[in-house]
This record gives structure tokens, C-alpha cells and sequence, in this order.
């Protein structure tokens, strides 16, 4: 059966519907197109945040390695030294502490608060005060206090003797707070190299071995130790870093303190 031959008015029908059908095409290519650019800017907007992080840990970096020599550390006295630790008595002092409770790695809650806290010292506080740098950075690794009864971590930062008797109140979005030590003695065993994930546990499980063929193996009383490090990521040679661990010593004028604990 032949079919009937198109008419005008067939014709008019065929182009307004490939007409629409194009305007559609169009339409869905515009808006992918569209969505294209949004993710495009979006992915524009992330990647300039990260280069700003980039830039902030740089700061960081080099405000720690230009201060150099000048930055101070708490002061403690020596009161017992063997081969591969020694005892310290730290006196009262203040350090700014930063909770970093939801990140599971060491090395990862480190820059977390440390980057809180250096904006605490570039005048991120309520006096609008510049700090001086100190050392060491402590991160603190204290069992319990992190999500679901997990291990959580406080880094620390002590504060110049300038500002001990009147801390200056950090911004309250930082989430960080003075942190008063008391009287304390630990036990510090001194490592080099960089202070990663996998090496301060096994650090921290030497000074443990250390301190169990001593007569100190009934003073630690707490189950969570703390790193001290005292250089920046940009120093190759020479680094210095620290396991500390709380020890209860009332004879040498101290008792045990919870490191970094609010």
C-alpha cells in the first residue's frame, strides 16, 4: 500500500517538531553545559582553598624556622638521667591546648592544631595580640576522650613568659584554651628523623621497655604519652624530638599530671 504524499501541511508539522526537538537538544546541552561550569568553578574554588592551606603551612614553616634561637621552651630541672631517658620536673606554667579528637592519625591531628593555634599567635585572640613562636609543639595522645571511647589528641603550645599571668582569650572558633600544667615530673626518651605515625609508636613502646627494667616501672600512671617536636618539616639534619610520658615521683617535689588533658 503506497503511503499518501506529504502536503504542506505535514511538512509545517515535521518542521515544528524537529524544531522542537533541536530546541530541546539544545536545551539539555546548555544545561549540561551549565552543570559542567558550576563544577569547573567549584573545583576552581577547592583548589584555591588548598593552595591557601599550602600557603598557610608555608607561613607556619618559615615563622618557625626564622625565629630560630629565640624561641623559648618551659623550663624544667633534670632530676634523674639514665642511658636512654631521664626524668624532668616541669614547674606551673601555661600552654594554649587545641582538642583534635576526630582525626586518627598523629601526624594529621598535629597540623590540625597547630594551625589553630598559630592563628591564636598571630592574633587570632580577643587582645588582638602578637606571640612569640615557642617549642616544643606537644601532641598529646590520651586514650578515651576521642569518638566511640577511641584514642583522642590534644596538641599544645606553650606560651611566652610574657603572657603566662594573663593568656589572651583565643577566638572562640578556634576551639582551643589555656591548659594550666601543674608540678610535674615525665619520663623523656629523645629521638631523631621525622615523627611519623608509625615511628613514635615504637619510640613510645622503648621508653615503656626503659622505664619497666628501672625503678621507675610503677610510677607511670597514666596509659597516653605525648610527642615533643622542635623543628619544622623543612629541616633535614639534626632533628629533635621527644617521647614524654607522666610519671609519679612525690620524692623528687612532683606528682603525675595528665599531659594536655582538659
Amino acid at each position: 500500500m503506497e503511503k499518501p504524499p506529504c502536503n504542506g501541511r505535514h511538512i509545517n508539522i515535521i518542521q515544528v517538531l524537529s524544531g522542537r526537538r533541536a530546541t530541546r537538544g539544545r536545551v539539555e546541552r546548555e544545561r549540561g553545559l551549565g552543570k559542567k561550569k558550576k563544577e569547573e568553578r567549584k573545583e576552581r574554588r577547592m583548589k584555591k582553598k588548598r593552595g591557601l592551606c599550602v600557603a598557610v603551612n608555608a607561613i607556619c614553616l618559615v615563622v618557625m624556622v626564622c625565629s630560630g634561637m629565640e624561641m623559648e621552651s618551659p623550663e624544667y630541672t633534670v632530676v634523674h638521667s639514665e642511658s636512654d631517658f631521664e626524668i624532668r620536673l616541669y614547674r606551673n606554667c601555661v600552654w594554649m591546648s587545641a582538642p583534635a579528637l576526630h582525626d586518627i592519625s598523629f601526624e594529621k591531628a598535629t597540623w590540625n592544631g597547630f594551625h589553630r593555634l598559630f592563628q591564636f599567635t598571630e592574633g587570632a585572640n580577643l587582645n588582638f595580640s602578637r606571640i612569640p613562636m615557642t617549642v616544643p609543639v606537644l601532641t598529646s595522645m590520651v586514650p578515651g576522650v576521642g569518638p566511640l571511647q577511641s584514642q583522642g589528641y590534644y596538641v599544645s603550645l606553650y606560651l611566652p613568659i610574657k603572657f603566662q599571668d594573663n593568656p589572651p582569650l583565643p577566638l572562640e572558633e578556634l576551639n582551643i584554651k589555656p591548659y594550666h600544667f601543674t608540678t610535674h615530673c615525665v619520663a623523656v626518651r629523645n629521638f631523631s628523623g621525622y615523627a611519623k605515625d608509625e615511628r613514635i609508636i615504637k619510640e613510645a613502646q622503648k621508653l615503656a621497655k626503659s622505664l619497666c627494667r628501672s625503678p621507675w616501672v610503677q610510677s607511670r600512671t597514666h596509659p597516653g604519652y605525648s610527642i615533643a617536636q622542635y623543628n619544622t618539616p623543612l629541616r633535614i639534619l639534626n632533628r629533635k624530638n621527644e617521647v614524654w610520658v607522666d610519671v609519679d615521683a612525690p620524692h623528687l617535689g612532683c606528682n603525675s599530671a595528665s599531659v594536655a588533658a582538659y
